[in-house]
């Protein structure tokens, strides 16, 4: 788990911080996985908010369909399935 911790901050440098319609999805991701302990867990905030943040910050053409519906799976996943664990 070091390593790949590791190799996944190697690419932090690479993100444009500045566009915050990348890097508030890319910082949810970073907090969230250490926070849930868990990898997938922590990944679902940044897949959920990418394309809605797109869409307000007026670049909704760049969240695809496919973004979208990831989202939806995520979020329906955790009310329903994920709110009944807790």
């Amino acid at each position: 788990m070091v390593i790949v911790g590791t190799r996944m901050l190697q690419n932090v440098t690479r993100i444009d911080w500045k566009d915050c319609s990348e890097a508030i999805p890319v910082f949810l991701i970073l907090v969230g996985i250490p926070f849930s302990y868990s990898i997938a867990d922590g990944m679902a905030p940044g897949f959920i908010s990418h394309p809605i943040v797109k869409l307000f910050s007026g670049r909704r053409k760049d969240a695809g369909w496919l973004h979208w519906l990831l989202a939806a799976i995520l979020t329906a996943y955790f009310l329903s399935i994920r709110s009944r664990m807790g």
